[in-house]
């Protein structure tokens, strides 16, 4: 529907689908998608004006438990039909709110979102920041890890892995994908193609447009499907959409996906690059503002957004990249983009820009830092915010890295500033640099702080003090 859907014609979707039950989706503050389900009859249109009430204390990163009621208010606009579930079941995504004042709770992932695109409005640069992430997974037939106080491991597998050539399957048929060697392989080679078809026709039955997809780099079920770019809240909401249906058209199969940065050592890791463009309303047109005369047909605009994204990266990665793992992939060799630079087609730098078309309407940044594991709301807001610091700063990037780097001289090289080396640093910086993130009150303090504070306890801490199998290899026989 072109417009607003009402509560009313929620009701009468509910009917006329002979819906059975009614599914809440909210997102905790780390990034994963919760829910509860009611029967479809004890929905009414109250429920979409005083909201439906929850305890708040058990959610990551939320409220203590003597202030732990919360309300849920379902957002008529993106209702869809899960195709997981047996019965009937109609899905709706909720803002949160605060069940005394009503406001819209500050550290719901979804409101941030808002509060971002509410004030790139206010500043009057943008009315619309368009994003499109391009995701990457891997598929595994069998995951194993485990953490006692005597032993901790990790086991994957997958059927197309390399190191499964020699393994006795009866027949074992070959056509294993080699190492790093994944790329748009045909089947049968490429295993799964009739699996991502199947990811993709679910996308499109929950309303996302699809555009393609392949197999990736990595060998051992790397994967990706590409969707078409939408608003910046929509577009948020839509990555939560693919995840839930990667995963659960996985399961289905018996195999397990994972939008892990780093599951395999010495092979790609899975990154969410993500294209991005600010677009104005002119004369009834919406103008891509980033089309312009400069550097690879980019305008000023553009290119001082450009210059945000550089300046904040290291803060940003706090946030795009919000997992020790993820800086496992953030390592030279693999095409990770540890370079905090701009390059037409060079794929290690931080921001690409496409050069596919010479359309102004296809004019935008790629983002190449984040990785899957983030939480979109405040991976894309935090974007928006750094770019919107370089137009109003006017914060120039400097010359492109239009070099291959691999050929670089060290002498050289060590000019170019790096992304952080670990999710540490990365916590530092946006300790650090986090002014521009406040603007508006997108982002809070408390916001901030409950973000390093919890990644610091419940991630950096608790990998530090446990024993790495690596280490046994290492220091054993000291």
């Amino acid at each position: 529907m072109s417009h607003a859907r009402t509560p009313r014609e929620v009701l009468a979707f509910i009917r006329e689908r002979e819906v059975k039950a009614v599914d809440f989706r909210f997102m905790d503050f780390p990034g994963l998608w919760k829910h509860f389900t009611v029967p479809a009859e004890v929905l009414d249109e109250n429920a979409f004006e005083d909201g439906i009430g929850f305890d708040g204390s058990s959610i990551r990163g939320w409220v203590a438990i003597n202030e732990s009621d919360m309300l849920l208010m379902p957002q008529p606009d993106t209702l869809f039909i899960d195709p997981f579930c047996k019965d009937v079941t109609l899905a709706m995504l909720c803002n949160i709110q605060d069940p005394l004042t009503k406001e819209d709770y500050s550290r719901d992932p979804r409101n941030v979102a808002r509060k971002a695109v509410n004030y790139m409005k206010s500043t009057g640069v943008a009315d619309a920041a368009m994003f499109g992430p391009s995701l990457e997974f891997f598929v595994f037939d069998d995951v194993k890890f485990d953490q006692t106080p005597h032993s901790a491991f990790y086991y994957v597998d997958s059927g197309e892995g390399q190191w499964n050539t020699g393994r006795d399957e009866r027949p074992n048929l070959g056509y294993k994908v080699p190492y790093k060697q994944g790329y748009f392989p045909c089947p049968p080679q490429d295993s799964l193609h009739d699996l991502r078809s199947e990811m993709m026709l679910a996308m499109m039955q929950c309303g996302m447009t699809v555009e393609s997809h392949h197999h990736e780099k990595a060998g051992g079920g790397q994967c990706a499907i590409n969707v078409r770019y939408d608003d910046l809240v929509a577009m948020a909401d839509n990555v939560l959409k693919y995840k839930y249906i990667v995963k659960n058209v996985a399961r289905r199969h018996n195999k397990a996906a994972t939008f892990m940065p780093k599951p395999l050592f010495e092979d790609y890791g899975s990154g969410m690059h993500v294209h991005v463009s600010l677009w104005k309303d002119k004369g009834g047109d919406r103008v891509n503002l980033f089309s312009g005369s400069d550097y690879s047909g980019l305008s000023d605009v553009a290119m001082y957004a450009l210059g945000g994204l550089l300046k904040h990266a290291p803060a940003l990665c706090a946030i795009t990249n919000p997992t020790t793992n993820s800086y496992k992939r953030l390592v030279p060799g693999y095409e990770a983009p540890v370079n905090l630079a701009y390059s037409q087609r060079n794929r290690s730098a931080a921001i690409r820009i496409p050069v596919y078309s010479s359309r102004a309407k296809s004019k935008r940044l790629e983002f190449r830092i984040p990785d899957g594991a983030a939480n979109p709301y405040l991976a894309f807001a935090a974007m928006l915010m750094a770019m919107l610091d370089g137009i109003r700063n006017k914060t120039h990037p400097g010359d492109p890295l239009d070099k291959d780097i691999y050929d670089m001289p060290a002498e050289q090289l060590k000019n170019v500033p790096k992304t952080p080396g670990t999710l540490v640093e990365a916590l530092n910086a946006l300790e650090r640099d986090h002014e521009f993130l406040l603007h508006g009150s997108v982002f809070t303090e408390d916001v901030i702080e409950t973000w390093i504070d919890y990644k610091r306890k419940a991630e950096v801490s608790a990998i530090r003090v446990r024993p790495h199998p690596y280490e046994f290899a290492l220091y054993f026989d000291s």
